[in-house]
């Protein structure tokens, strides 16, 4: 459920700040009872961030897929990965 506060509370940013870490998601900030601001931890800003990346790989593998590229097979390309990076004993 969104944590929503008036944009006074603002005043006590230790208190916003906790609340911030403690919940690990946006709150969202009212000025004269609509939306004005959204405040987040960085933990939660890069962690939307990244998922957001997802998101847009994910996009772009299914518009590839829609074109018609062909798919690679993941046994062939775990075994060339391994090949070149992973260390041969000696």
């Amino acid at each position: 459920m969104p944590h929503i506060r008036p944009i006074t509370d603002l005043r006590n940013t230790n208190e916003i700040s906790e609340l911030c870490h403690k919940q690990n998601e946006p709150i969202f900030i009212t000025k004269n009872g609509y939306g004005d601001l959204v405040i987040m931890s960085m933990e939660t800003y890069e962690r939307k961030l990244a998922l957001v990346e997802v998101y847009k790989k994910l996009a772009e593998a299914e518009n590839q897929i829609a074109q018609g590229v062909p798919l690679l097979d993941g046994e062939e390309v775990f075994a060339k990965l391994k090949e070149r990076y992973v260390r041969k004993e000696l």
